[in-house]
């Protein structure tokens, strides 16, 4: 393929966002999305509800504690990577909350302000804070601006290796020769949210989402949705 052909390619796709919005409507709870396509321009469903963050909040923990100025130009040690591996690639709560004690509110609001969020507000417990899909589908568009570039190779590495049992929706059914970055967040099994950010790369272009979902029947139910949602929303790609 000429590098003209591939930029023709880039600018061309569209998201199924029809697709995607007539199988949310035959769907159980409430649905949001949002997808920004290699064009840079973003399709989205009812995208700017509010809804709890639960645990991909996650990724903004990362970036905001990457971003320390104790942290930003050195190198990444043990003690660092030991709070950041589990939070990410298992999504473990502990080390999110002493990411949190350690950050308090500050870096996570000046994080949010810079990338521009209009629907984010951060509380304690922080996984009652709010996100939406269109300003998660934006910031996972453009993560590695917020990255010190020191760093990025790693918070990559993260994003791209979550552990097999959690790799779900978005993550079944990457197109091929795309790879995937994501973080996912849900609440504990009940089915009250069922979230998914994530971006997809193949060469030079990128695609990102944000899927949320809210009072499903349970959390299998909400791992079905956001896997139809994706599907549809990433045919042709």
């Amino acid at each position: 393929m000429s590098s003209a052909a591939g930029v023709s390619e880039s600018s061309d796709w569209r998201p199924g966002i029809g697709r995607a919005v007539k199988y949310s409507d035959k769907r159980e709870g409430s649905v949001t999305f949002a997808v920004v396509a290699p064009s840079g321009r973003i399709y989205r469903h009812r995208a700017r509800t509010r809804v709890p963050a639960a645990s991909v909040i996650k990724v903004m923990f990362m970036t905001a504690y990457l971003r320390q100025k104790s942290v930003r130009n050195r190198p990444l040690r043990s003690a660092d990577k030991d709070l950041l591996r589990p939070m990410i690639r298992r999504s473990d709560n502990d080390s999110a909350t002493e990411i949190a004690n350690r950050l308090g509110p500050k870096p996570m609001k000046r994080l949010a302000r810079r990338a521009g969020m209009k629907d984010f507000s951060y509380t304690r417990p922080w996984g009652l804070s709010t996100i939406s899909a269109r300003d998660q589908s934006r910031f996972m568009s453009e993560l590695e601006r917020y990255i010190p570039k020191r760093h990025e190779r790693y918070a990559r590495w993260l994003l791209s290796h979550i552990v097999k049992p959690q790799r779900w929706g978005v993550a079944k059914v990457t197109p091929s020769g795309w790879r995937v970055f994501f973080k996912s967040g849900w609440g504990s099994g009940t089915g009250r949210v069922g979230h998914q950010v994530a971006w997809l790369e193949k060469g030079d272009r990128r695609v990102a989402l944000a899927i949320t979902t809210e009072f499903s029947p349970s959390h299998a139910y909400s791992k079905r949705t956001l896997r139809g949602i994706a599907a549809r929303l990433l045919r042709g790609l």
